[in-house]
């Protein structure tokens, strides 16, 4: 009897230890499960932080990133914002974000030139016909010139010709930048002719001084005349724009140790050192030129010398002042672009400043030595050169007068004899009209007629008979157009090789 209550609490103790077992492990459980559900919640904060800030940086990236990325693809000097968090910017997320900024620049670069090419691909098409009307204009416009003998209808033809020529320069500029070629094709020209060709498309030709210091006959190759056109006319069109009216534009064109310079300096504002440095980047061509980086409007001098640069191995340097506190522009032709013409042969035109070079004279040649033993024969006097009819009168005059016959090693003279009768020329050998003679048959006839006119009696003091007076300005001297004389001198050139237009 006594056994089973001893085995009763033996059980009951059994029992109560197991239920403080399973009581602990149930509170060690409660425990971890609490502990967990911290880290849980503490998680899901730490997820939705990064949540945040991971949205923050899409937005920001968006918002600030893309667009100043996007706009550095046009202006380099613009400078992209980092990541809003500072500590991503090592992190794989600021790494994936900086490649997407890199992939959206070189979309935007690859879209932005198709677009341009495409526009000036059109641009190009629209300055062809254009440039072809204005060609025709100019044509008739010359005919025009050649078939009325009238002064002043002569001076509003040059005036319409000037007007039209600088619409076709800036339409010529237009196309060089869009890709197309130069235009018209050019013989050999002097260098100076292609200069003050480029200096008679402009409007303010008349403030150009050129200082003319080659060497008599320094030509162009044919492929380089029109360039070097195009290239002075748009530096001369720059200096004159940026320089006040009452200035002058000094152009000097000077031998090199490589070829030629072509040195234009203006007493305009000058540049600042960024504008100087985009001018420069400009005009060595060496960056793909776009229609969008050249403003709006867009401006396409420098650009067009670009271009022209990069095809036809010139160069041009704007990287400096000029005395006269502008900016000097420098146009070098190198050695393997230029050529030489006979000055009289084919000489320069007529309005073309004459060079302040003199020919070097000829240096005497050594007599033979003498093998014999006598005296060493004087050489005969040589005559100098002569043409036409003096030419023959010299020498007749020299094989009468001056001849000697040679005896005995010394000279002995002849007795002089007479003279042919002189000939007279042949038609077919005369020379051909020169560009001089033109102007100055030009000025003459300008010259006759104000002189009439001003001997003529005054309209007012004549009755009044039903006579038809004739009016209109005079085509005097003091009403004269430096653009007839412009134009008289250069017509010229364009049968003789000149890049007048």
């Amino acid at each position: 009897m006594t056994a089973l209550p001893d085995l009763a609490a033996g059980g009951l103790a059994l029992g109560t230890l197991s239920a403080f077992a399973l009581g602990g492990q149930l509170v060690r459980l409660r425990r971890r499960d609490a502990r967990r559900r911290a880290e849980i919640a503490a998680l899901r904060t730490q997820l939705d932080g990064s949540l945040r800030a991971f949205t923050s940086e899409v937005e920001h990236l968006a918002a600030r990133r893309v667009p100043a990325a996007a706009g550095q693809v046009t202006h380099r000097h613009l400078d992209v914002p980092g990541p809003l968090q500072p500590l991503t910017a090592d992190t794989p997320l600021g790494r994936s974000l900086d490649d997407v900024l890199v992939a959206v620049q070189s979309e935007v670069a690859a879209q932005r030139t198709r677009v341009d090419a495409a526009a000036q691909a059109g641009m190009r098409g629209a300055t062809r016909e254009i440039q072809a009307a204005l060609y025709r204009l100019q044509d008739a416009l010359r005919q025009l010139q050649q078939h009325y003998d009238d002064p002043e209808l002569t001076q509003t033809l040059f005036a319409l010709d000037h007007e039209n020529e600088q619409s076709l320069r800036r339409a010529q500029v237009a196309a060089v930048v869009c890709g197309a070629w130069v235009g018209l094709a050019r013989e050999e020209s002097h260098l100076v002719d292609a200069v003050t060709g480029g200096q008679a498309r402009l409007a303010g030709y008349h403030r150009v001084t050129v200082h003319n210091h080659l060497e008599p006959g320094t030509a162009l190759v044919s492929h380089a005349v029109e360039p070097v056109a195009i290239i002075v006319a748009e530096l001369l069109d720059n200096a004159l724009r940026h320089s006040a009216p009452d200035t002058d534009v000094v152009v000097s064109l000077e031998h090199v140790h490589h070829g030629v310079c072509v040195t234009i300096d203006d007493a305009g504002l000058g540049m600042t050192e960024d504008e100087r440095r985009r001018a420069q980047r400009l005009v060595a061509g060496d960056d793909p030129i776009l229609l969008t980086d050249l403003g709006d409007p867009p401006r396409m001098g420098l650009a067009a010398i670009g271009r022209l640069t990069r095809q036809f191995d010139l160069r041009v340097d704007v990287s400096s002042a000029s005395p006269y506190g502008g900016v000097r522009a420098v146009l070098r032709v190198d050695s393997h672009l230029l050529s030489r013409l006979d000055p009289d042969e084919k000489p320069p035109a007529a309005s073309a400043p004459r060079t302040t070079r003199r020919p070097a004279p000829a240096r005497p040649t050594a007599p033979a030595p003498n093998s014999g033993s006598g005296p060493t024969p004087a050489p005969a006097p040589v005559p100098a050169p002569a043409h036409g009819y003096d030419a023959e009168r010299t020498e007749s005059g020299a094989a009468g007068h001056q001849g000697a016959a040679v005896e005995d090693g010394l000279p002995r003279r002849r007795r002089r004899t007479a003279s042919a009768a002189p000939r007279p020329v042949a038609a077919e050998t005369r020379p051909p009209r020169r560009p001089e003679d033109a102007a100055a048959a030009l000025g003459a006839l300008q010259a006759g007629t104000a002189a009439a006119r001003s001997a003529a009696p005054d309209p007012a003091e004549q009755p009044d008979d039903g006579t038809p007076e004739r009016g209109g300005r005079g085509a005097g001297p003091a009403d004269h157009d430096p653009r007839a004389d412009r134009s008289a001198a250069h017509e010229p050139t364009d049968h003789e090789g000149g890049a007048a237009r």
